[in-house]
């Protein structure tokens, strides 16, 4: 029998990307990451926008459905994940995904789970801001410096990546780190846009309201947890190619959320137990938006999780750098939401489109109008 080429190079490959599975993935969790690295990797061609989203649900565990103001009979969702069983990651598993998870066919797990360190944690949005960290990274890493704007899908408003002109580092190095830091920061931005938009008005699925969803209390930490963990596989080289990406991301999540202090479903139910009626209402059903009545306002991505009453140990300290190679990042891009289709909701604009600035006063109004609302 003859084994041709080809079929070896694909047993290698195989091979080669289950060992590296195997291996732990590097992952800094420092509250201040290090923001050098002595040489820039090999990077994927520039990457397709993800289609959207993962499908996430609200805060709480075996929640019911209503539609249309009347309860869905035999419908529950679990909402309860454990950090061994998350499943294979796979990028972009948003749009497709919805119907593969319907249907029991798609290789990630999503839910919520509990940490020691980091309370609760949303694996989807862990995941969604990982994904779109390497999505803007294999556009900005190649035209760093460069004047350009990267347009997404309206939500309420029409989503601007924009970048300024500069000269970039003279290292290659520096380079590298430097766009892998803006992409992360950048990222966070669109994650604090999408908790605000939901608030507002934004529907994925028309006539279906997601304000149950805006600023859930462990939405925008898990989101934070996801930059983080994409920029430490960007700068350790597993940005090389989508697979690699895929395989890095299926073994460091399920490492980081172990050294989080990870706790078994039982445990995770446990503790959302002990918060009903305070943080959510297990008597009410998805979409009732005060089915969660315990939210985080802040928007910003210095961050600790959403103080656990009696857990004083969940409060790991993360945050995105602010500056990095000498360049302010702020400097360098921002997303800017222009008026869509959709924004009647919104007030007017400051300087005729919002930016990460805004985001604190559109917050600051949501949470006065949440608490009279349950004041009543």
């Amino acid at each position: 029998m003859v084994v041709k080429p080809w079929l070896l190079a694909g047993l290698f490959s195989v091979v080669s990307f289950c060992a590296r599975a195997s291996i732990p993935i590097p992952v800094d969790l420092r509250p201040e990451p290090d923001t050098t690295v002595q040489t820039a990797q090999a990077v994927t061609a520039p990457l397709e926008a993800p289609d959207g989203l993962r499908p996430c649900c609200a805060f709480g565990y075996n929640l019911k459905a209503q539609a249309f103001g009347i309860p869905v009979p035999f419908y529950q969702l679990g909402n309860v994940v454990e950090a061994e069983h998350l499943g294979e990651h796979q990028y972009n598993n948003s749009f497709m995904g919805v119907s593969a998870k319907l249907l029991g066919l798609s290789d990630e797990t999503d839910g919520i789970l509990y940490t020691g360190r980091g309370g609760f944690i949303d694996i989807a949005h862990v995941r969604d801001s990982a994904d779109v960290t390497l999505w803007l990274f294999t556009h900005i890493w190649p035209q760093l410096g460069k004047a350009q704007s990267i347009i997404l899908d309206e939500e309420l408003a029409e989503r601007r990546i924009v970048l300024s002109p500069f000269t970039p580092p003279s290292s290659p190095a520096a380079r590298y780190t430097l766009a892998a830091w803006l992409s992360a920061s950048l990222a966070f931005q669109l994650a604090a846009w999408h908790e605000t938009a939901q608030w507002y008005g934004f529907e994925s699925i028309p006539g279906f309201p997601e304000a149950v969803s805006a600023y859930s209390p462990e939405d925008l930490y898990s989101n934070l947890l996801g930059t983080r963990i994409a920029a430490s596989l960007i700068l350790s080289g597993h940005a090389k190619s989508l697979t690699l990406y895929n395989v890095a991301m299926t073994r460091a999540l399920p490492d980081v959320l172990l050294r989080m202090g990870a706790e078994t479903a039982t445990e995770t139910r446990f503790h959302f137990d002990m918060l009903d009626g305070q943080w959510w209402d297990s008597h009410k059903h998805v979409p009732e938006k005060f089915l969660v009545l315990k939210r985080n306002y802040t928007t910003g991505d210095n961050r600790v999780p959403t103080p656990v009453p009696g857990q004083p140990e969940a409060s790991m300290h993360l945050q995105l750098p602010q500056s990095v190679a000498g360049y302010a990042l702020a400097e360098l891009g921002e997303l800017q939401l222009w008026p869509g289709h959709a924004m009647q909701s919104l007030p007017e604009p400051p300087q005729g489109y919002y930016t990460w600035r805004d985001f604190p006063a559109l917050a600051d109004y949501a949470r006065s109008e949440d608490a009279a609302q349950l004041a009543k």
